[in-house]
Order: C-alpha cells, then sequence, then structure tokens
C-alpha cells in the first residue's frame, strides 16, 4: 500500500477522532480496523506517534493533506470514504468532524457526494 495513502488517513483519522474533544471505545475499535484493513505496519505507526507528539494540530492536518494528495484519485476517495465512515461510528456526527471532513476534502479535490456514494457501498468500520 502507498505509504502516502496510509500517513495521509492516519493523520486525519487522528484529527477527525479528536475533534469532539473525546475519543469513545467505538472510535478505539474502528481504529485498529483501520490500521489492520489498509496494513499500517508498526514502523509507520511509531512514526506517526512521533509526529503527533512533536507536531501541531495544524501541522498533522497539512501533513495529512500534503500526503493525500500524492495519492491517485481512487485512493483520495477511498480515504476520504474511510474517514466518513469513522465519522459516523460512535452515533453522533459532531460539527468539527463534519468542518474537518468538508474542509479536506475540498483541499484534495475530491467531490463529496462521491465520497458519500462510495461509503454507502463500502463495509462499516463497526
Amino acid at each position: 500500500m502507498n505509504l502516502h495513502y496510509q500517513l495521509g488517513l492516519l493523520c486525519l483519522t487522528h484529527l477527525l477522532i479528536n475533534a469532539d474533544g473525546m475519543v469513545d471505545d467505538a472510535e478505539s475499535n474502528a481504529i485498529r480496523l483501520i490500521q489492520e484493513r489498509e496494513k499500517i505496519n508498526k514502523a509507520l505507526l511509531a512514526e506517526f506517534e512521533h509526529i503527533v507528539l512533536t507536531k501541531t494540530e495544524r501541522d498533522i492536518f497539512e501533513l495529512g493533506i500534503e500526503q493525500l494528495n500524492q495519492c491517485s484519485d481512487a485512493e483520495k476517495l477511498r480515504a476520504f470514504t474511510t474517514l466518513y465512515k469513522l465519522s459516523e461510528v460512535d452515533g453522533r456526527v459532531h460539527v468539527k468532524e463534519i468542518r474537518l471532513l468538508l474542509y479536506s476534502i475540498k483541499l484534495a479535490d475530491v467531490e463529496f457526494s462521491d465520497v458519500v456514494n462510495h461509503a454507502i457501498a463500502s463495509p462499516s468500520l463497526m
């Protein structure tokens, strides 16, 4: 799998689950499922954990968008579909999650309607 895709997805996933100020069990379980499905290895996770500890939220956001913008259109759509599904996993979609998602989608030049349609056909994160 493309490392740009994986790192970009990790960055935006981190920001999305923390947008509402709390990470619940459903979100934690979804993160583990995403890491498993996307075959994200321990070395990349360790690198990402270092990034989270040393960078601001804005830096993490910019890195995530930069990484995803180096991906194919199909990879971008897959990443944003995953993020969209993740925003729903705790049973409530917080306004900050939606803002982050919409702004990120715009910066990556992806159509929101494509993300929604792809999400409908994608497996759940629960």
